[in-house]
C-alpha cells in the first residue's frame, strides 16, 4: 500500500487548496490512505470541526495534532465521537480524545498513534513509555504501524526513531514545519524521517507573514502572528508499505 502524509497545515486557505487538489494529487499516485497532521489548520491557532470535516472531505481519511490540539473549543466534543482525528498520546486521560486509532484499509488493520516530545516543549508524559504501552494494549490488533512525533528537538525525534527501530512501521516528526533530508530506513527496518515538513504559504516564516515574524524576532516586542498570504505548497512523505521507503513530495 501507499500512504500520503501531509505535514501540519497551516491555515483555512491550505484547507482549501487541499479542498481543490488533493483528491486528484491522491488518485494519480495510487494513494490508499492519507494522514495530515492538522493542529494548525485554523490560521496556527489550533483546528476547529469546520477545518477538520473540510480537510476530510478533502480526501485526508486521519488528522493528527501536537501542542495546539485543544486550541479550539469546538473541537473537544468532535474529538470525543471521532477516530479520524487523534491527539498526542501522553496528555493526561482526562484530555478530549484519544492519542492513537486503528483503522482498516484493503483488509489491513493500521495503528496509527500520536505523541507529543517534551524536550523544550510542553511536561507531558514520557513518549517512550506511552508509545510502549500503546504497542503493548494493541498487540496483535494491527498489521501497519504508524507514529507522528510531534516535537521541537530533533535529537528527541531520532532518538524515538532508533529505540522503536524495528518495532514501528513508519515513525515521521512535525511541528518544525522544515522539511529534513533524512528519510531513511534504520537498521531494523523503520522508516523514518525527522521531520516531514508544512503544507502552507510558500513565502512565510513557518507559515506566518515574514514581516510580523521579522518584527518580532528584531524588536522583542509582542506581535499579532498571522497566516501569510500567496501560493501554498504542500509537503510531505509518500510511504510504501511494501518496501519500507519514504519519499520526500511537495505538490
Amino acid at each position: 500500500m501507499r500512504f500520503l502524509v501531509l505535514g501540519d497545515v497551516v491555515g483555512r486557505t491550505a484547507v482549501e487548496y487541499l479542498s481543490k487538489n488533493l483528491w486528484r494529487y491522491r488518485n494519480e499516485n495510487k494513494i490508499d490512505l492519507v494522514i495530515a497532521n492538522g493542529e494548525n489548520a485554523s490560521d496556527i491557532h489550533g483546528i476547529s470541526v469546520t477545518e477538520a470535516e473540510a480537510l476530510f472531505d478533502a480526501g485526508v481519511d486521519i488528522l493528527t495534532g501536537g501542542n495546539h490540539s485543544f486550541r479550539r473549543r469546538d473541537i473537544h466534543q468532535y474529538m470525543e465521537n471521532s477516530e479520524r482525528i487523534i491527539r498526542p498520546a501522553n496528555y493526561p486521560a482526562n484530555a478530549p480524545g484519544q492519542g492513537y486509532t486503528v483503522t482498516n484499509i484493503n483488509g489491513y488493520r493500521v495503528l496509527i498513534m500520536n505523541a507529543l516530545g517534551t524536550t523544550f516543549m510542553e511536561p507531558l508524559a514520557c513518549p517512550f513509555e506511552t508509545i510502549e504501552k500503546i504497542l503493548s494494549r494493541e498487540e496483535g490488533k494491527y498489521d501497519i504501524s504508524v507514529l507522528d512525533i510531534h516535537a521541537e528537538a530533533t535529537s528527541e525525534k531520532i532518538a524515538i526513531g532508533y529505540y522503536f527501530d524495528g518495532k514501528i512501521d513508519l515513525i515521521f516528526g512535525t511541528h518544525t514545519h522544515v522539511a529534513t533530508a533524512d528519510e531513511k530506513t534504520l537498521p531494523l527496518g523503520t522508516a523514518y524521517i525527522t521531520d516531514i515538513g508544512m503544507t502552507g504559504p510558500k513565502i512565510s516564516i513557518l507559515g506566518a507573514k515574514v514581516e510580523e515574524i521579522v518584527r518580532k524576532l528584531k524588536d522583542k516586542m509582542p506581535t499579532q502572528i498571522t497566516v501569510a498570504d500567496g501560493e501554498i505548497e504542500a509537503r510531505g512523505i509518500i510511504f510504501d508499505t511494501d518496501a519500507k521507503s519514504i519519499k520526500r513530495i511537495s505538490f
